[in-house]
């Protein structure tokens, strides 16, 4: 009889929502049977959603028959993809639902039943129980599991999914984290992921040698035809001897956007791994004012805005873990235009005040680490390769591109956006009186070691 469970992945949606998760590294030995323990909330205008559910990346020939329970009434019944309620966007604030897939003899050759208990409520005045029976007709064995929702847009952030592998009684699984800790819990066959997209602790059940990428939070660009934010500053470190205590994490936060006269925007905190080497901040792009004009340092420099006359040089990066903001070209009040923030793989572009002006585009991220990217599903994704720490690009004249990691474009015209979560990026400078500039990118931790 199976009766020993092993923590195989664990997913939690960050800040920008996830369209769908997939567990697609599945052991196809060790285990008899596959277990999925999730907590979902989806952006649906209404108090509920359905979820779909996919084997090996199909929906076809599963079926299925469901009993329902509201507290007043029960159904029953069978339909296509649906596979049970969960909160939506009008239930009750933070109120996640509670979901359970069981799957016996997933790696067998015969078809594959399964049963789900999901629950949701919203706060008394609805609550959803539904138990289902269902079959996959088809004799492959499941290799990978997609939950996705149905009618709303995304999973919200904090939805939690946990795979778990159920052993027989007296044998030893083969696929297990070694560690505990992070918002992602991925393997690629011949490494564990775990990728913190906030602060927390990574606590190892033996010692490890670690793989640990570090990168800090991204800086604002500036307002009224500002600069852009430099990325967050990238530290990467091999072969990590990592002992079997808690090891503190802290993924530092973007810069704050702004709006306003004369001011720069805000830079962006640090990251850090335990006791090494911390990942520094991204710097803040330059504001429209004579008073300011440059960028601040950071991991990758914020550019500089605009002055009177001559140039006005990009803050500098810290070396080894990002590259200078570019410069802002002269200002005659007439073509002016900002320096793009610096990313981790280069400078941010300079501003020309040549007519029509042209602002700088943030600097480039790295590629380096797609592959971790595209285990843990972080980093920009750019057809297919992941990028990290993008710089913001410039505004005024014709705007600055965003750089690519996570970056936002600068805005000629009205409020930047913010750069994309968990990748360290820098937003653009805004243009405009009463605009902002978006919120710098949030950092990430990920540590690897061999499965």
């Amino acid at each position: 009889m199976a009766n020993t469970y092993t923590l195989l992945e664990t997913i939690t949606v960050g800040a920008a929502g996830a369209a769908s998760v997939t567990f697609n590294s599945i052991p196809q030995t060790g285990y008899t049977d596959l277990v999925i323990k999730a907590s979902p909330r989806s952006d649906r205008a209404n108090v509920k959603d359905t979820i779909d559910l996919k084997f090996n990346g199909t929906g076809t020939g599963l079926t299925e028959r469901y009993l329902q329970g509201n507290g007043s009434a029960a159904t029953s019944g069978s339909l296509a993809n649906y596979y049970g309620e969960i909160n939506a966007a009008s239930s009750s604030a933070s109120t996640f639902s509670n979901l359970e897939i069981y799957i016996p003899n997933y790696a067998s050759a015969n078809y594959k039943s399964f049963s789900i208990d999901t629950v949701m409520e919203d706060n008394a005045t609805l609550a959803i129980a539904e138990l289902f029976a269902g079959l996959w007709s088809n004799t492959a064995a499941i290799t990978s599991i997609t939950l996705s929702v149905v009618n709303g847009t995304i999973f919200t952030q904090y939805s939690t999914f946990s795979l778990y592998g159920v052993s027989a009684l007296g044998t030893t699984p083969t696929k297990a984290p070694k560690a505990t800790g992070g918002s992602i819990i991925q393997t690629d066959g011949t490494y564990w992921y775990h990728a913190f997209l906030s602060s927390g602790t990574f606590t190892p059940a033996t010692a490890l040698s670690c793989d640990i990428l570090t990168i800090a939070g991204g800086g604002s660009g500036g307002p009224i035809g500002g600069a852009g934010g430099g990325a967050g500053g990238l530290v990467y470190l091999s072969s990590q001897s990592v002992g079997t205590s808690a090891q503190t994490v802290t993924v530092g936060a973007g810069g704050a956007g702004v709006s306003g006269s004369f001011i720069r925007g805000n830079s962006g905190t640090n990251s850090q791994f335990a006791a090494l080497t911390a990942a520094v901040g991204g710097g803040a792009g330059g504001g429209d004012s004579v008073a300011v004009q440059s960028g601040l340092t950071g991991g990758s420099g914020g550019g500089s805005i605009a002055q009177t006359t001559g140039t006005t040089a990009g803050a500098a990066g810290t070396s080894g873990q990002g590259f200078a903001g570019g410069s802002g070209s002269t200002d005659n009040l007439t073509y002016r235009s900002a320096g793009g923030g610096g990313g981790a793989g280069a400078v941010g572009a300079n501003g020309n005040a040549a007519s029509p002006a042209i602002s700088g585009a943030g600097g480039a991220g790295v590629t380096t680490y797609s592959s971790w990217g595209s285990v843990t599903g972080t980093g920009e994704n750019i057809s297919g390769t992941y990028w990290f720490a993008g710089g913001g690009g410039g505004s005024n004249g014709t705007a600055g591109a965003k750089g690519n990691g996570g970056g936002s474009a600068g805005n000629a015209s009205g409020s930047s956006s913010n750069a994309q979560a968990n990748t360290g990026g820098g937003s653009g400078g805004c243009s405009g009186t009463g605009q902002s500039t978006g919120n710098g990118g949030s950092g990430i931790v990920i540590v690897r070691y061999l499965a």
